[in-house]
């Protein structure tokens, strides 16, 4: 999908958040400024969250209440695996939503089943966005025509 401003990149988040369930792994991706930090922004609002959602790059991570704890993880700055096991992602994650930026550079570390978004820079205007999704893993099976209707629906 293409989106064509940051408030709708936010509203794709935002739209997929209400399918969300406790545990469940959302990998982000995309290269600098594509608007990973954006979208996430929009998955918080979706699970209720007020507070200020900002990138966690130079404090690795964030916790966020909602509806759901979300645990909000920027992987930019780590240069090794071993980075990526000491930060313990499923002890820290355990029973909230764990959003992980640059999770596509450690997605073998990460749950097996997670929803993979990939954002880039669109052709058209500088807000532009191509956003794609794609679901890996049984649990996203059943959710995957909800999510394809919610964002269809915004």
């Amino acid at each position: 999908m293409v989106t064509s401003s940051a408030d709708q990149t936010r509203t794709i988040g935002c739209c997929i958040a209400p399918l969300l369930r406790a545990g469940d792994v959302v990998v982000v991706a995309g290269g600098l400024g594509a608007g990973k930090t954006t979208f996430t922004q929009g998955v918080a609002a979706g699970l209720g969250v007020t507070d200020r959602v900002v990138s966690p790059t130079f404090t690795l991570t964030r916790e966020y209440e909602g509806r759901l704890r979300l645990v909000h993880v920027d992987l930019y700055r780590l240069d090794r695996a071993q980075e990526v096991l000491d930060l313990g992602l499923e002890d820290v994650a355990d029973g909230a939503v764990l959003v992980v930026e640059w999770g596509d550079v450690a997605a073998a570390y990460l749950a097996p089943e997670h929803l993979e978004v990939h954002l880039a820079a669109g052709s058209g205007a500088d807000d532009e966005r191509t956003i794609a999704i794609t679901f890996r893993g049984r649990s996203w099976i059943p959710r995957a025509d909800s999510v394809a209707g919610a964002i269809g629906a915004a």
